[in-house]
């Protein structure tokens, strides 16, 4: 099947805001095996959207158009769906009685111009939008089936995965049951992820299974997509190669599925009735960012220190004062998150020092980070080279951190080298 994407709108062709619509909905695609083959992005005119619906349907075999829903002007997406397709526009009652009941139900009297949105083509199917005002529908235009989708990501998605895609999966005659199994992993580049798992779509015979990537430093995603004519079908598929994967990449696998890092930690604390406490230098307290804000975080996260260098260490805690320039010792990060534990309470603490490369020949060329560990009975320290700018370092200190106490608290090695590293 060849798919074709339109986005509209002229906020989104002059680059005022960012087409993150696009990137989303050929991600949701490609995961469940269908191939976007065109790209379009058309502003708010009626002759360009017409020009690009016509040239769509004449050689895609479905369209997604995205944006040009609402109830403004601008928004022509189901005028000119109804002209490229031949037919009239009609009031749709039923969902015209669904927006009356959505403003109601907020205690508002809805507008008059939202009735353009209840307008379709007398040919159109309608796509329901549980969340918002915007109706989604599909029709056909020329030989190609068109679904018109809201412009409001939250809107989108949930349109996108509910109705857009069943029907897509329906007209490509694919399987009825379509999997995505997912592995995160940290400390492997992606060319070294794809190396060690040659072979894996070869485990299952009958060619069920698809394998992909999708790097996003410093993770990557490893997603296994699985065809079978139902759920038995595809479990049976995927528990051996699951294994495999899992055998193969070890304890780089940080989190599967819609598991993240922090997630993952944040539930060994919870299981070990464990507090923690952090110390972060340079990072911006990112660390203690990507934990806190989570559900009953607050049981185990006792506080977090964000210090602005190494020099300010020896004023926030009563430990050795560290030379500006100069990289922490395996006793001094140490002792940073022993005073970190004792002074909040807490039975961990995580000490992440960084000593950024300076001077005229190795500015911005990258840092050392440090890594202390503490908790009862076990103390921990990792020390990393990582180059790339300061903002590579940034982000590598923040997931190196993350990873090293998610190891730590697995009893697994913390000190495992990772390609990111440089001698």
């Amino acid at each position: 099947m060849r798919i074709e994407i339109i986005c509209t709108g002229d906020e989104v062709l002059t680059g005022k805001i960012v087409n993150t619509n696009f990137s989303y909905m050929t991600q949701k695609l490609e995961d469940v095996g269908l191939s976007v083959y065109w790209g379009t992005t058309v502003g708010d005119d009626r002759d360009a959207l017409l020009e690009a619906f016509r040239l769509a349907s004449a050689r895609a075999d479905a369209v997604i158009v995205n944006g040009g829903l609402g109830p403004t002007v601008d928004d022509l997406s189901q005028e000119i769906a109804a002209q490229a397709a031949g037919v009239e526009l009609v009031l749709h009652e039923d969902w015209l009685v669904k927006m009356e009941s959505f403003f109601t139900r907020r205690g508002r009297t809805m507008p008059p111009n939202n009735r353009k949105q209840a307008m379709l083509p007398t040919t159109a199917e309608m796509l329901d939008n549980p969340i918002g005002t915007a109706c989604g529908f599909a029709l056909d235009i020329g030989k190609a089936r068109f679904f018109f989708t809201p412009g409001v990501p939250r809107e989108l998605r949930r349109m996108l995965e509910e109705q857009v895609i069943p029907r897509l999966l329906a007209r490509s005659g694919a399987p009825t049951t379509i999997h995505l199994k997912r592995f995160h992993t940290y400390g492997l580049g992606e060319s070294h992820v794809d190396q060690l798992l040659t072979g894996i779509e070869a485990l299952d015979p009958s060619g069920g299974v698809k394998l992909g990537f999708r790097a996003h430093y410093p993770q990557i995603e490893t997603k296994l997509t699985v065809r079978g004519t139902d759920m038995d079908d595809v479990q049976r598929k995927l528990a051996p190669i699951v294994g495999e994967v899992k055998q193969r990449l070890g304890n780089f696998i940080i989190a599967e599925d819609d598991q993240t890092l922090e997630g993952v930690v944040l539930a060994e604390l919870l299981r070990a009735e464990a507090g923690l406490a952090l110390v972060e230098t340079f990072t911006a307290g990112q660390i203690a960012a990507r934990l806190a804000h989570l559900p009953n975080a607050e049981r185990v996260f006792r506080e977090g220190h964000v210090v602005r260098d190494l020099t300010r260490l020896a004023a926030a805690f009563d430990v050795p004062s560290v030379a500006a320039g100069e990289e922490p010792s395996e006793d001094a990060t140490l002792a940073v998150a022993e005073a970190a534990r004792a002074q909040s309470g807490a039975t961990h603490a995580l000490a992440v020092l960084i000593a950024l490369d300076t001077g005229p020949d190795r500015m911005d060329l990258g840092g050392t980070i440090c890594i202390g560990l503490v908790g009862p009975g076990q103390r921990a320290f990792r020390r990393s080279r990582i180059l790339g700018g300061r903002e590579w370092v940034r982000l590598g200190a923040v997931e190196l951190g993350l990873d090293c106490l998610r190891r730590f608290l697995s009893d697994l090695p913390v000190v495992e080298r990772i390609d990111f590293e440089r001698t």
